[in-house]
């Protein structure tokens, strides 16, 4: 289960619906554990800001992935073929392996009550990389660790 997001004040000229207010939350993914502040920052500023109505469908199994999408508000049922439905709330994440490649989702995922996400797709997400490298190792390296464990 995600720990707590703990939001921090909002600069009077940010909205909540700027999603680079929400760097805090990003900090939480664990693809992007091993990046610096102004990384987190970067990838923020990549994301928009999506909203779902209960019973609508973000992703399904077997299509190709092309982006991510951070819980900011609401839940999600993430639903793969042949197991067990699991419940994501606020901090949570789904889809952050279409940040790397564009193979099919492993799951079908739809909003359990009225959600709020912030997206990032995978296009916006590479070109970030190949204009940071020292960003793509910081993910990479995290990759690897969790690889290992």
């Amino acid at each position: 289960m995600p720990k707590p997001v703990q939001l921090l004040p909002l600069p009077k000229a940010r909205r909540l619906d700027d999603a680079r207010v929400w760097t805090n939350v990003l900090a939480d993914v664990p693809l992007f554990a091993g990046l610096n502040s102004r990384h987190l920052r970067k990838v923020a500023g990549l994301a928009k800001i999506r909203r779902f109505h209960e019973g609508a469908t973000i992703m399904r199994a077997g299509e190709p992935g092309d982006a991510m999408y951070v819980i900011l508000d609401g839940k999600v049922s993430v639903r793969p073929p042949g197991k067990r439905n699991v419940a994501v709330g606020i901090g949570g994440f789904v889809g952050e392996l279409s940040l790397l490649d564009d193979g099919p989702r492993s799951a079908t995922v739809v909003a359990s009550e009225p959600s709020v996400t912030l997206c990032i797709t995978r296009a916006s997400f590479c070109k970030l990389m190949r204009t940071e490298p020292p960003m793509a190792l910081a993910v990479s390296e995290e990759l690897a660790r969790r690889l290992r464990s």
